[in-house]
């Protein structure tokens, strides 16, 4: 086999791996395309995806699609291979957001394939965490992570904590009163068993957690008051551990390197026996995403919101099938 041979079999095991990366609210707005000559797999995002309410500049939508590519490295990395991505290498087509050349010479990247166990394992779990602190030193490995793919990571202090719970309770707020917010949440969202059945997309109800007593929480309520059988209720964590990925730009290539860098925090996270979730909901407000910035810190321009910690697992979403996102040519 040539460095630019790729069989169908693996071809089909990267694709898999990269498409098990999160994305606003599942939506799963990426497809592949296969350059078989050239040993090259392009990205894309799948604009008939987009959550133009939710999401009016994309930048979830790249961020989602980076967490996928970070994946396709991992999955390329563990075959073997090394990777080397570029990102938007075409302005006039904004759609192709990378170019992965599987053929590169340097020796695989040993980190990167280690985090491939920990890629089946990630699921968003959206039910109360303990309150166990993380050690300073798991900490430092979720930071380096960030570090590695050109972002940051950090951890605000109570105070600000308590704000961030706060601000989501604005945001909760806000979309309450935006029926176009809450019908396009609702598109993605199942709130019954037998309505997720062969679902390939979406928040499936099980994964929606209980419902919530008490204060606010960093977890999304998705159902916006929709009844959901059979769904409990429970208290959350009074004071959650939370992390803020930033970077220092905020064009579409800084959203590429954070979800990058947002999948890298979370499989090392997941390896390190922690459980998480994420929020967007007070970056969708632009006044409320400035206000979300840890003063703390030197981050200019927050991408994520992630919650960390000690507890159950989350329910599995459901994913397309391989062969709905590659083509191959």
């Amino acid at each position: 086999m040539t460095t630019h041979d790729v069989d169908a079999h693996t071809l089909a095991s990267l694709v898999a791996d990269a498409t098990a990366a999160p994305s606003l609210h599942n939506a799963q707005p990426w497809s592949f395309r296969h350059l078989a000559a050239q040993g090259v797999l392009r990205l894309y995002a799948d604009l008939s995806r987009a959550l133009p309410r939710t999401d009016p500049d994309a930048r979830g939508l790249h961020v989602g699609c980076g967490a996928a590519l970070f994946n396709l490295r991992v999955a390329a990395a563990a075959a073997g291979r090394s990777p080397v991505v570029r990102l938007l290498p075409d302005p006039a087509e904004p759609t192709l957001l990378a170019e992965v050349a599987l053929n590169g010479t340097e020796p695989p990247d040993q980190a990167l394939a280690a985090c491939c166990p920990a890629i089946p394992l990630r699921h968003s779990s959206r039910r109360p965490f303990s309150e166990r602190p993380l050690s300073a030193d798991l900490q430092d490995r979720l930071s380096e992570a960030a570090r590695a793919e050109g972002a940051q990571l950090a951890f605000p202090g109570a105070w600000h904590v308590q704000e961030l719970l706060e601000l989501v309770q604005d945001a909760e707020g806000r979309e309450a009163l935006d029926p176009g917010l809450r019908a396009e949440t609702a598109r993605w969202v199942r709130t019954g068993p037998t309505e997720s059945a062969g679902a390939s997309d979406g928040i499936p109800a099980e994964a929606l957690g209980p419902g919530r007593y008490g204060p606010a929480t960093p977890v999304r309520d998705f159902t916006a008051g929709r009844p959901v059988p059979g769904r409990g209720w429970a208290v959350f964590e009074k004071n959650p551990h939370i992390a803020l990925l930033g970077t220092g730009h905020d064009g579409p290539a800084d959203w590429l390197r954070a979800g990058q860098a947002l999948e890298r925090v979370l499989l090392v996270a997941t390896a390190g026996g922690l459980v998480t979730s994420m929020t967007s909901q007070t970056l969708e407000w632009p006044e409320l995403r400035w206000i979300t910035r840890d003063p703390a810190s030197a981050m200019a321009h927050v991408q994520m919101v992630i919650r960390l910690g000690y507890g159950p697992e989350g329910h599995p979403s459901p994913r397309r099938a391989v062969n709905e996102v590659l083509d191959v040519v």
